[in-house]
């Protein structure tokens, strides 16, 4: 009797049976070959040449978690090159706009994000292309093909039609945030089948991004003509899609990669419950019902921190005035606002990665508690020249500790709730699980930039004035 057959006999044959293998039994042990164990043809045993290793292959030199952390800073670059190049849109190509450029970042957001929503929970439940490859790939070639469309709009005087170029750019947004949607949530449905931290993994690489994307677009000030610094910002972000393209070839390649994704592919082949007949039957509904049932207080998460983290950042956030005239100079909103809160969301994204606290259990709590961020920036100097309510945060290093807490905090909670859904569920869900936490994520942004447009509202009111 060969050896492997031993092995996936005692791993997969008694194992699917729901028995304890003989030698842990102290019972003689009884070889059966894989295949008759199983009632499966030998063939869909074959883990091409990993799983008959009795120790599971590294992740050497932490190949597929930067990969999954390059994807991840990937799946926001779009939305943070918009929302960071407020200057680009609202003093240069709308500077005879005024209505369009006051309302750029809400508008903006919507343009992103609602796309981003509709195409998240879609990508759920319809299986576009059948695969999550066709998906990835056909997705960021669209995206791409969408930067340059907005890197020609860059190059043009559009100062005769602010008007046209600013919806033109609005429909450029929503149709790149709806395919990014689709890159998005079919990544999170990849890094599900491996272990948690490679979930925590995308996570970390789209608050890598937005830290990214602010000292591009410092770099690319340094060229005399806004005109020209807008392109080589745009082209930058295509750049990084193009690598995302490139690196996704490379995840079959590597050992780990396909030893997981076999076992996930033998676990729904082993599985009594969904394993198809020697016929091939079709498989069973996938149990969304079920897998909301177990996963909903993690997904409550996922919704909160992102809620209060967009109904914040960048809407109120960067409308936040110094109270000391010459605090941080011209840049006060590029590092307190942008640099702060991408920088800070990473560090959080670290931290969860090493160390899982709060636990599953606490961490609703944590998220909870997160709220009292919103009302404390309302009281920040957040439009002074327009607001009624009364200013009681006067110091600019308590507002500035705080931000460094909110997004702390947001990363840190984002990354604890995405790497905690898909182990609330079996294994053969936790892709979908993983794809569901995707599309919550985005519900959260969605509400959260919804409610940021009641903030200026709600400090002009005028019941405020005889406080």
């Amino acid at each position: 009797m060969k050896i492997q057959d031993f092995v996936v006999a005692a791993f997969v044959g008694w194992e699917a049976e729901g028995e304890k293998a003989p030698f842990l039994r102290n019972e003689p042990v009884k070889l059966t070959p894989a295949w008759e164990a199983t009632n499966l043809p030998n063939d869909t045993l074959n883990l091409k040449g990993i799983a008959m290793d009795l120790a599971p292959p590294k992740d050497k030199y932490h190949i597929i978690f930067l990969t999954l952390m390059l994807h991840g800073l990937g799946t926001l670059t779009a939305w943070n090159m918009f929302i960071t190049a407020k200057d680009y849109f609202v003093k240069y190509k709308l500077v005879n706009a005024p209505d369009y450029a006051d309302n750029f970042h809400p508008y903006v957001g919507w343009a992103s994000q609602i796309p981003n929503l509709l195409f998240s929970w879609f990508n759920i439940f319809v299986k576009i292309g059948g695969n999550l490859t066709t998906r990835i790939v056909w997705s960021l070639m669209i995206e791409v093909a969408i930067f340059v469309f907005t890197v020609v709009l860059a190059m043009v005087d559009s100062s005769e039609w602010p008007e046209v170029f600013f919806w033109l750019t609005m429909v450029s947004v929503f149709f790149l945030n709806a395919f990014n949607a689709i890159f998005q949530n079919s990544v999170y449905g990849v890094a599900a089948r491996l272990p948690p931290k490679y979930t925590g993994a995308v996570v970390l690489g789209s608050n890598i991004c937005g830290t990214l994307v602010v000292f591009l677009s410092w770099t690319s000030e340094l060229f005399d003509s806004i005109r020209t610094s807008a392109i080589y910002y745009f082209i930058g972000g295509m750049f990084v899609l193009l690598i995302c393209f490139d690196t996704y070839f490379a995840l079959p390649l590597n050992r780990y990669y396909r030893y997981h994704d076999t076992l996930q592919q033998r676990t729904l082949r082993v599985n009594p419950a969904l394993a198809a007949t020697p016929q091939r039957a079709a498989a069973p509904a996938t149990p969304y019902g079920a897998i909301l049932a177990h996963s909903w207080v993690q997904l409550y998460n996922i919704f909160l921190t992102f809620f209060v983290t967009l109904t914040i950042f960048p809407t109120v956030h960067s409308e936040i005035k110094p109270n000391t005239p010459d605090f941080l100079g011209t840049k006060f909103m590029m590092i307190t606002c942008f640099l702060t809160f991408n920088f800070t969301a990473m560090v959080g994204n670290i931290t969860a990665s090493l160390v899982q606290f709060p636990n599953r259990r606490w961490l609703a709590l944590f998220t909870t508690i997160r709220i009292l961020f919103i009302p404390f920036f309302l009281l920040c100097n957040y439009i002074p020249d327009k607001r009624t309510l009364p200013i009681y945060v006067t110091n600019d290093w308590v507002y500035w500790v705080v931000s460094v807490l909110m997004g702390w905090s947001s990363g840190h909670c984002s990354s604890l709730g995405m790497m905690y859904v898909s182990g609330t569920v079996a294994p053969e869900h936790a892709s979908t699980a993983g794809m569901i936490g995707g599309a919550t994520l985005v519900t959260g942004i969605v509400a959260g930039i919804t409610f940021s447009r009641f903030c200026p509202i709600i400090v002009t009111m005028e019941l405020w004035r005889g406080i």
